[in-house]
């Protein structure tokens, strides 16, 4: 079962990519610039890693989610928002002094923490624009990261703290995406979605 956990959960990602691509050519989704960047280079930095120590097939899945995000962020320079506001500058510094400590650290859990912290901090930045701009998002996505975090879990076979607690952030952090979409969908029209509307978006 763990095999099949672990291909589901490769398979749900990029299912879930093409709803997404689909919605920012239609003006729906407009993917968090940064997010998206920090992100992206997450994942190649991860990937460089892992072919360094003589990965092989397990660098696919790492190597399939670098080029999605890949074609997130270039989408997210003409069809996103943010980037340029304080917070998000400040998120991308943050971040920046994340991946370094851990490029430099020798010790696994402590790098595992930072992994898991510079993922939240993109994580942190869609959902304070989900809650603003809930319909710039495409729940089907996030709902589908969501449940390939738990297969990912799931794919361990048993409890192991350091292995699991990465892709349980990942369904947690993609959660709380869903959770901000269905929350705030209803509350806010989809007139209101342009982000001059919302200059507190801009701090």
């Amino acid at each position: 079962m763990r095999i099949y956990f672990g291909i589901i959960s490769g398979i749900l990602p990029i299912i879930g990519a093409f709803p997404y691509i689909r919605d920012i050519f239609r003006g729906k989704t407009k993917p968090h610039r940064m997010a998206e960047f920090i992100w992206l280079v997450l994942d190649a930095i991860a990937v460089a890693s892992q072919l360094a120590k003589g990965a092989t097939w397990s660098v696919i899945m790492p190597a399939i989610g670098t080029l999605e995000l890949t074609v997130g962020f270039i989408l997210s320079l003409k069809y996103g928002m943010g980037g340029t506001s304080k917070k998000d500058i400040g998120a991308l510094i943050l971040a920046g002094l994340g991946l370094l400590l851990w490029y430099f650290t020798k010790q696994p859990l402590f790098a595992l923490f930072i992994v898991v912290g510079v993922d939240l901090i993109g994580t942190s930045l869609v959902v304070i624009k989900t809650y603003h701009h809930p319909h710039t998002e495409t729940f089907s996505t996030w709902f589908l990261s969501c449940i390939a975090g738990l297969f990912a879990a799931a794919a361990v076979g048993h409890w192991s703290f350091t292995l699991q607690i990465y892709p349980l952030c990942v369904a947690i952090g993609n959660g709380a995406i869903c959770a901000a979409i269905l929350l705030r969908r209803n509350k806010v029209p989809p007139t209101d979605m342009n982000t001059e509307l919302h200059p507190e978006l801009m701090i």
